[in-house]
């Protein structure tokens, strides 16, 4: 569905290329014409600089290149493939860059601040958002908050949405519509200062934000408060937030029955909070939540209302969880989820007036192991490259201990091979996995350095872009240029 298929003819000639093609040994490889055909479409590719009436920030939560790669295989061999020829619906974008991702005062980022540097175009201190660089984190008093390109896009007659598997109020998705000393603010702040999820009600309230889904109900109501389907909230404060938003005409879903029993037609914002916290993962979801991919398309439908258009950020936010746990299987999984919403926005939009952008807040520690052959189970065990066939040798690679080793493994994490003694010293060797425990779906792959939870990493992440002033993306660059894109693609006079 999403990959390239190769053909074995080139219609396009290339100045001769086609005959210069049947020259060359190489000629009648399906590798070679495929090739040739990427060229012809760069060659009659045409830069969009019309005005972009809708924007749509994509971004898969912790999806370094490396991920995205383990993403791919895996999407790949679910649909009956090696994997490693298979495409990825925005891996076919012309327009590409490499981001840098690091904060003003951090080597490794956090989501806060390179999410709000997507939405700011400024880089930010680690663990706030959209503040400026004299923040003190969890100083009430510091800082200057910035403006955000939700509110350019509101102020400009357009609508806004934010759309998250994780909780609404976390740190990606926060940074459409709050500005925080902290991203710990989510359901209570110090005095002097407004918690996110309050924030967002203001949002709704002012016009800013006309469509939010997600999880982390438990930050809108207070302690024991149900706000639907058995969702109870945890607010220290007697505030009822969601009561708060349906008095203002907001229309609330907290389930898929009540999501589907939306007018998306009518007028006022949408809300729908779908977990206590954040919503499960892909591989686990149960048939009372959304899935991504509705979540978007629910979005677009109620966005796509405003004929001045809108301003969308959608996040995976459990791709970063499932590496967070050490399980690439709940990783790769929940960047399917990411893909198939991806997919369903291309079909539901118009690509010359929609700037679709598709991205990472940072990456992780996840490493790929190997000289592995073809067609390798990309959360299994790495199978030995074949010298007759293009698929694997169905032999396993050894380690120079003797024993075989998954293809993904992490830096650090809750897998590690290294356990503590009870002397407090830190000892061990790896185990002896077969293929079957090592493609199990609660396996946690391999670590070195031992940690509860396994961290990001500041190698840079990959971006890909289609649609008006797409091509402004290219080389390497600094995740803030990001919000300058943007601007320019929805405001040409402005830059």
């Amino acid at each position: 569905m999403f990959r390239r298929t190769f053909t074995s003819t080139f219609a396009i000639a290339l100045c001769g290329g086609t005959a210069f093609a049947q020259d060359l040994p190489q000629g009648g490889s399906e590798y070679f014409t495929a090739a040739q055909q990427v060229l012809g479409e760069r060659l009659n590719a045409e830069p969009n600089t019309g005005t972009a009436r809708n924007v749509i920030l994509f971004v898969a939560d912790g999806m370094g290149i490396g991920t995205n790669y383990g993403i791919r295989l895996y999407m790949g061999q679910q649909e009956g493939l090696l994997g490693e020829e298979y495409n990825l619906p925005y891996d076919l974008f012309q327009n590409s860059a490499i981001m840098k991702t690091y904060n003003i005062n951090a080597q490794t980022p956090d989501s806060a601040p390179t999410a709000g540097a997507m939405n700011t175009g400024v880089k930010q201190i680690f663990n706030t958002i959209n503040m400026s660089e004299d923040v003190v984190h969890e100083d009430c008093s510091s800082g200057t908050p910035l403006t955000t390109f939700a509110e350019l896009a509101s102020e400009a007659g357009k609508s806004v949405g934010v759309v998250s598997t994780a909780r609404i109020t976390h740190a990606t998705p926060a940074a459409v519509f709050a500005k925080t000393q902290s991203r710990d603010w989510e359901g209570e702040a110090p005095e002097g200062c407004t918690d996110i999820a309050t924030q967002m009600i203001d949002a709704m309230e002012s016009g800013m934000l006309d469509f939010a889904m997600g999880g982390g109900a438990s930050n809108f109501a207070p302690e024991g408060v149900d706000v639907g389907g058995g969702l109870t909230g945890s607010r220290p404060d007697d505030v009822d937030l969601v009561a708060r938003a349906k008095d203002l005409g907001v229309a609330f879903a907290h389930d898929r029955e009540t999501a589907e029993g939306l007018d998306l037609a009518a007028e006022g914002p949408v809300l729908g909070l779908f977990a206590g916290s954040h919503m499960a993962y892909a591989a686990d979801r149960p048939e009372q939540e959304p899935t991504l991919a509705e979540m978007t398309q629910m979005a677009i439908e109620k966005l796509s209302s405003n004929e001045e258009g809108f301003y969308l950020e959608v996040e995976a936010g459990r791709v970063d969880h499932g590496s967070h746990d050490g399980n690439a299987h709940r990783t790769f999984t929940d960047g399917v989820a990411f893909a198939e919403a991806i997919q369903a926005t291309m079909e539901a939009t118009n690509p010359e007036e929609t700037l679709i952008i598709v991205t990472s807040d940072h990456d992780h520690a996840m490493v790929f192991n190997g000289y592995c052959g073809r067609g390798t189970p990309i959360t299994g065990l790495c199978y030995d490259v074949s010298t007759d066939r293009i698929k694997h040798s169905d032999e396993l690679v050894l380690a120079d201990d003797g024993s075989p080793f998954t293809v993904v493994g992490f830096g650090n994490g809750p897998g590690s091979i290294l356990t503590e003694q009870e002397d407090g010293t830190y000892s061990g060797s790896r185990a002896e996995l077969t293929q079957d425990e090592a493609t199990n779906p609660d396996h946690l792959q391999q670590a070195l350095i031992p940690a509860s939870s396994e961290s990001h990493s500041g190698v840079d992440v990959g971006l890909w872009a289609t649609g008006p002033w797409a091509h402004l993306f290219g080389g390497t660059m600094d995740q803030e240029v990001i919000f300058h894109v943007m601007r320019q693609a929805m405001f040409p006079s402005a830059e």
